[in-house]
């Protein structure tokens, strides 16, 4: 029996990751995600812009989609300064 009670005092519940460590780590997860995804955008509308061949059209697409890129970078970016701002003050 006592060795029953070794076991249950083994673990407490000071060891769990705090739900504010939890939500944190999961907005750096998503937000990561999402420049990761923003810099390919930049690579591919690079390309576009390349592979346009003088065609206005698909110039004006490479631009519209570099625009959009950098916009989703900044976002990140920020989101993560935020995100590690408000982190810092609740600790």
């Amino acid at each position: 029996m006592l060795h029953l009670i070794e076991i249950a005092h083994a673990g407490t519940i000071s060891d769990a990751t705090s739900f504010k460590d939890i939500l944190a780590n999961t907005l750096n997860f998503l937000l990561s995600i999402v420049g990761i995804i923003a810099i390919i955008m930049l690579a591919i509308s690079g390309a576009l812009y390349f592979f346009s061949a003088g065609d206005e059209k698909k110039i004006q697409i490479a631009k519209d989609s570099t625009k959009y890129a950098i916009i989703g970078i900044v976002m990140a970016l920020s989101g993560l300064i935020i995100v590690k701002t408000i982190s810092n003050f609740l600790s």
